[in-house]
């Protein structure tokens, strides 16, 4: 990721594991808006969970059982959603797959888990 975090190339930026046992990788940010990437072994979940952030988000690969709100719905590549500020959420991968995750604003807790210490 440039210094500035406003642009990110594909060998840019290291992976790190989630606190449900997956991985992401920050792309870029600014205050308004973060783009990040996960990545799910067949059969990884992305905990039921809810945010102030509003989330849009993009399977970039593999096909994923997304619930928003109480209500799943299989997804698959090319496929998104959104996920209104507040409202419960979470994945599971049916086989490995990858999603391309936008946020506004910006996931300050994504970076402070970043940093040492």
């Amino acid at each position: 990721m440039s210094k500035d975090g406003f642009v990110s190339r594909e060998g840019d930026g290291g992976w790190e594991p989630t606190p449900d046992g997956n991985r992401r990788r920050i792309r870029c940010h600014t205050p308004e808006l973060m783009l990040v990437e996960f990545a799910f072994e067949k059969g990884g979940e992305g905990w039921l969970h809810a945010h102030p952030h509003v989330q849009s988000s993009y399977i970039a690969e593999g096909v994923f059982d997304v619930t928003i709100d109480g209500r799943t719905e299989r997804l698959q590549v090319g496929d998104t959603f959104v996920v209104p500020s507040g409202v419960q959420h979470g994945v599971k991968a049916i086989e490995k797959g990858r999603l391309i995750d936008n946020f506004t604003p910006m996931r300050e807790d994504f970076l402070a888990a970043k940093k040492p210490g």
